[in-house]
């Protein structure tokens, strides 16, 4: 998969796929994209400060770079699986300069660690946040053990509609604990009634800049 490194609005780094005209982040800003939708609305809202989070949709490692960054900050303990079919070249991501931008001493000590990390393992990126990459299609993917929070970063359903069917949201129902959320971008009319339909609630959320709306649903059964 041919990759090009693009500037955003905000002055963070994305990347875009020619063959499929689609950002791994929105041009408007990924930085301000992933903190709005995946740490603001996402694990600021969470009531337990040990978490289990899965990441659909791994990519470049900026979800979990914030992610790490706060809960460092914040004293969470924190559990994170990333999901990526089609890992990003390491020399691609250590070309993504993401600390330059974020008002955190440890940011480029834990990018650094997170884009070396070894698939299929556990790594321990600081001593309150381990993290395990897979590099495997979310169809696929068998994990036995439960979530409290799923970060939905997958394409959108433009190119990559089979990641946004009700099978797929069944299988991200049952990954999580009761009162479990999923946080996503995506706020299309269709994708929130089959969330509903999973049993999830819906909450429909401000979206980052450039983008009216987000999504935040929970597991109430």
């Amino acid at each position: 998969m041919k990759r090009e490194l693009r500037k955003t609005a905000d002055g963070s780094n994305t990347l875009y796929v020619p063959d499929l005209d689609e950002h791994y982040h929105s041009f408007h800003g990924a930085l301000q994209e992933a903190k709005h939708v995946f740490i603001q609305n996402g694990l600021l809202n969470q009531k337990k400060t040990s978490l289990r989070v899965l990441e659909v949709g791994f990519g470049t490692g900026l979800n979990a770079l914030l992610t790490a960054c706060a809960a460092f900050r914040l004293g969470y303990t924190i559990d994170y699986v990333g999901i990526e079919a089609y890992p990003v070249p390491t020399e691609l991501m250590e070309k993504m300069d993401y600390a330059c931008l974020l008002e955190d001493n440890n940011a480029a000590l834990f990018y650094e660690q997170i884009i070396h990390s070894k698939w299929s393992t556990t790594n321990s990126i600081h001593a309150k946040f381990q993290l395990t990459k897979l590099e495997e299609r979310i169809e696929d993917t068998l994990i036995g053990k439960k979530f409290d929070l799923i970060y939905f970063d997958a394409f959108g359903p433009r190119v990559q509609n089979e990641i946004w069917n009700v099978s797929i949201l069944k299988k991200m129902y049952s990954f999580l604990n009761f009162d479990g959320e999923l946080v996503t971008y995506c706020a299309k009319g269709q994708f929130k009634r089959d969330l509903k339909s999973c049993g999830f609630e819906v909450f429909s959320l401000n979206g980052p800049p450039g983008k009216r709306e987000m999504v935040r649903s929970r597991k109430i059964k």
